[in-house]
């Protein structure tokens, strides 16, 4: 078990302070102004989003109806976390990510009405502006990325599993055939 906190302990408090600093600078530097990186391709803009994910809105004051949502979502990550093996440090390494992305959106959603900082884009993509994010957001994206690769990779092994089994399985001389495995 010691071995699979790991993950958690160096992934959590490393993501809640980046995106708490970053955060506090784009308060502070983007207020007046926006700016950009990497020659234009990154431009850096300050939005509150008071919605779901790219500001997405149910209302005025959607915070009251997200706070618990993103308690439900915690709640359902630690069940998660604990039926996770030890050796799946994917899936522990995605639990992590967003748990620390939501904890991160969640500081702004309880602190104040104004709704979650958001200060990277909007990004040109020549078809379509991608909407303004922050540090939690890309936590959140990139553990949810990893979580639906762990998934896939352990429904890849199971049924790889299941077929080196339906391969074993003993013939029944009487009939030629071979017998029916335990599900039927």
């Amino acid at each position: 078990m010691r071995r699979k906190l790991l993950i958690p302990l160096l992934v959590l408090p490393s993501v809640l302070t980046v995106d708490f600093v970053t955060k506090r600078w784009a308060l502070a530097a983007l207020e007046e102004r926006s700016m950009e990186l990497f020659g234009g391709l990154l431009p850096l803009t300050l939005a509150f989003n008071k919605g779901a994910a790219f500001g997405l809105s149910v209302g005025d004051d959607s915070r009251w109806l997200f706070v618990p949502i993103t308690f439900v979502a915690l709640g359902l990550l630690a069940v998660l976390f604990r039926q996770t093996a030890q050796s799946d440090w994917v899936r522990i390494a995605a639990i992590s990510l967003v748990t620390a992305g939501a904890l991160g959106n969640l500081y702004d959603r309880v602190r104040w009405s104004r709704g979650v900082v958001d200060f990277f884009g909007p990004v040109d993509l020549g078809f379509w502006h991608f909407p303004i994010f922050n540090v939690a957001d890309i936590a959140i994206t990139c553990g949810a990325i990893l979580l639906a690769l762990s998934f896939w990779s352990e429904e890849r092994r199971e049924r790889a599993a299941a077929a080196v089994a339906a391969e074993a399985a003993p013939v029944r001389p009487e009939m030629g055939e071979r017998a029916p495995d335990a599900a039927g």
